[in-house]
């Protein structure tokens, strides 16, 4: 077989491959890979844009452990499988009163391979996916089964964002929070407009994300409808709130309201390979100019919408987020084109501001920068190779800043 990610800049053909029904098969599955000399990845729902599900030995798919388990709305937990997508956590929980804290935009992931890198929404009174991790099951290198919870914080804090290197996930517990609705304010605005506001529209609304458009062709590549306005230099800015009961459900376009999970998601064609850095929140402005000017300099390789966004701090060693809120900046190649060098202008543009990445966007970490970052990364590396010694959940991608 041959496995594509969805945009199809990654693919590769496993020397074997399976798909695993329940916890008992992956225990085998890890066993027999352990005796082969066999390295082992796990393919999620294929959303990454690096090379990190590839692998010369045997390639998991946890496609059929899917589902939400268990809820708890006393405790606001939720317990899943690790190929329940995230659009699958929305009726059972809302049935109970319970929704997701926060969201990305788009919701056909699967947690386990979410939650590995780190995946997020916006807002900075929330964490990442992975910051509301409070417990997994994770099948290590030997074939047992380690139960990792609140009462070993070190191993939850690596297991949160782990890209994989610790083990086969095959169940997590999520905080969750009170089912809650929302309203959406949809539209353009100037760039000088939102800096202008940038502080009250960071601090004030529980969901602030923008997509600033270079030119007048750069809507149309994310589906952003300018219904007939200006688009070049534009911000096409969302801006989600809560709301109360006593506000009904309402459909007009960029001004609806409804239940959480049917205001979050957005529709992307996959015709864009992305770049994702994370600048520490009180840096945010003056990197934001300097990503403008840049991608004014670099048309036409630049004409993909940048994307904002701002996530809360948490305490995951890999975490682009460690410790700090952030401003997240996201730019595209475009596919069938050589944007490298574009991209690497960016990576050293936004190397200045001491800039995190999405490891599942196209970044060029090295462990020099890794280390000099990441505050606990070595404190990850040490539990890694406690749990995997001889690296069979490393790659070739990974192995030269983890091993």
């Amino acid at each position: 077989m041959t496995w594509t990610n969805w945009v199809g800049n990654q693919s590769f053909a496993p020397v074997s491959s399976a798909s695993p029904r329940d916890e008992e098969e992956v225990v085998a599955l890890v066993r027999q890979a352990a005796e082969r000399g066999q390295g082992v990845r796990v393919a999620g729902a294929g959303h990454s844009f690096t090379p990190v599900v590839q692998t010369d030995g045997l390639l998991l798919d946890l496609s059929a452990m899917r589902g939400v388990v268990a809820t708890d709305p006393a405790a606001r937990r939720a317990t899943a499988l690790p190929g329940t997508l995230i659009r699958d956590f929305y009726e059972p929980l809302w049935d109970v009163g319970l929704a997701l804290r926060n969201q990305g935009d788009i919701d056909t992931q699967q947690i386990a391979g979410a939650v590995a890198t780190g995946t997020h929404g916006s807002g900075t009174r929330y964490t990442s996916l992975s910051g509301v991790v409070r417990g997994v099951r994770l099948v290590t290198a030997t074939g047992d089964v380690r139960e990792v919870g609140e009462d070993d914080l070190d191993l939850l804090h690596a297991a949160q964002v782990s890209v994989g290197m610790l083990g086969v996930v095959t169940q997590l517990e999520l905080e969750v929070t009170e089912a809650y609705r929302l309203r959406e304010q949809v539209g353009l605005r100037s760039w000088d407009d939102v800096m202008e506001h940038w502080g009250q529209l960071v601090a004030e609304h529980r969901h602030f994300g923008m997509f600033w458009l270079p030119t007048e062709e750069s809507g149309a590549l994310y589906n952003l409808d300018g219904h007939g306005e200006r688009l070049a230099d534009q911000c096409y800015v969302k801006v989600y709130d809560e709301v109360g009961p006593e506000a009904p459900d309402d459909d007009t376009v960029g001004r609806r309201v409804d239940r959480c999970y049917r205001i979050f998601p957005m529709v992307y064609d996959p015709n864009f390979h992305e770049l994702e850095y994370f600048v520490a929140l009180d840096r945010a402005p003056e990197a934001l100019a300097a990503m403008r000017e840049l991608m004014q300099r670099s048309l036409p390789d630049s004409v993909y919408p940048l994307e904002v966004r701002t996530v809360g701090p948490d305490e995951a060693f890999l975490s682009p987020q460690y410790g700090t809120p952030t401003v997240v900046i996201s730019v595209s190649g475009t596919p069938g084109t050589d944007y490298w060098a574009y991209l690497r202008s960016v990576d050293a543009l936004l190397a200045d501001y001491d800039a995190r990445v999405h490891w599942g966007k196209l970044h060029f970490m090295t462990p020099e920068r890794l280390h000099a970052l990441y505050p606990r990364a070595a404190d990850f590396i040490a539990l890694r190779r406690e749990l995997d010694p001889d690296g069979m959940f490393l790659n070739d991608h990974l192995r030269p800043l983890f091993a």
